[in-house]
């Protein structure tokens, strides 16, 4: 009987069942989660909700603004936006195909182009193109404060687009190349006609973030010294705000920058998954 029971005794214990890794997951969510409506209770709670009414969204403050918020401030950030967005496409692809050549100061030219301007501050290029009356006296570029927009946008986009364009032709498959050069067609042709169209469809999703990018920086065209007829969104409502001493123009303004940035990111994950699918 004793050595039964000391068997018993000494069989190995059954392992006890803990929490599955999915269980400990949602508990961690949960915990989460709970803990995030907590925090949005009390700082609801602690809020003053008139105060902040009247001093971010207050309509009578905002209509002072309208129409030049649209007319004005949006236009010509469209006008900054798009025009420097089409310079650096231009260089960017040009800077892409020197990258590409079999000509070696090309490829060092464009080498040093991208690591200097993708190296330096958006910021510093407008202020360096803002100074350039005093090295070159009398000089002034074509479209005034627009055309200096044009520049600086668009220099700074070229050394990133460059790049893209760059990652784009490469992974066009080499045989497309090698059949239009079999069928007697010249190299730049063949580029121009074949390869380039499709590194630009590759490319479109980087592309399109690009333009975004660019339509934010487009703020920084301020420091080129504006006047009330060429100010962008992020001055307006800066203007606007100091104005009324009230920060709901710079929410209006922000609200603004959304309606436009929110679609283009939607475009640009549509073209990312439609890449994807095709992959």
């Amino acid at each position: 009987m004793s050595a039964v029971s000391e068997q018993q005794d000494t069989s190995p214990a059954e392992p006890r069942k803990g929490l599955s890794p999915r269980k400990k997951q949602r508990i961690s969510r949960g915990v989460q989660y709970a803990v995030l409506v907590v925090v949005l209770v009390v700082l609801a709670a602690l809020a003053d909700w008139a105060a902040i009414r009247q001093s971010f969204f207050n309509l009578d403050v905002a209509r002072q603004g309208l129409p030049d918020l649209f007319t004005v401030a949006l236009r010509n950030t469209v006008i900054y936006t798009v025009s420097g967005f089409v310079l650096g496409f231009v260089l960017g692809l040009v800077l892409a195909l020197m990258r590409l050549s079999s000509v070696a100061p090309y490829r060092w030219v464009s080498a040093i182009y991208i690591e200097i301007f993708r190296g330096l501050p958006m910021l510093l290029i407008f202020l360096l193109i803002g100074s350039l009356p005093l090295a070159f006296p009398g000089f002034e570029l074509p479209g005034g404060v627009y055309g200096s927009a044009a520049l600086g946008l668009g220099v700074v986009s070229a050394a990133y687009m460059a790049e893209n364009f760059r990652a784009g032709i490469q992974a066009v498959p080499k045989g497309q190349m090698e059949a239009a050069r079999s069928l007697g067609m010249p190299h730049m042709r063949a580029m121009v006609s074949i390869v380039i169209p499709q590194a630009i469809r590759i490319v479109l999703p980087p592309l399109t973030n690009q333009l975004v990018t660019l339509l934010k920086d487009s703020s920084l065209v301020l420091i080129l010294g504006v006047t009330a007829a060429q100010v962008e969104l992020a001055k307006f409502g800066n203007d606007q705000s100091s104005t009324h001493a009230n920060p709901t123009p710079i929410l209006a303004t922000g609200l603004t920058y959304l309606l436009i940035t929110i679609p283009l990111g939607y475009v640009a994950r549509r073209l990312e998954a439609r890449q994807g699918a095709h992959r």
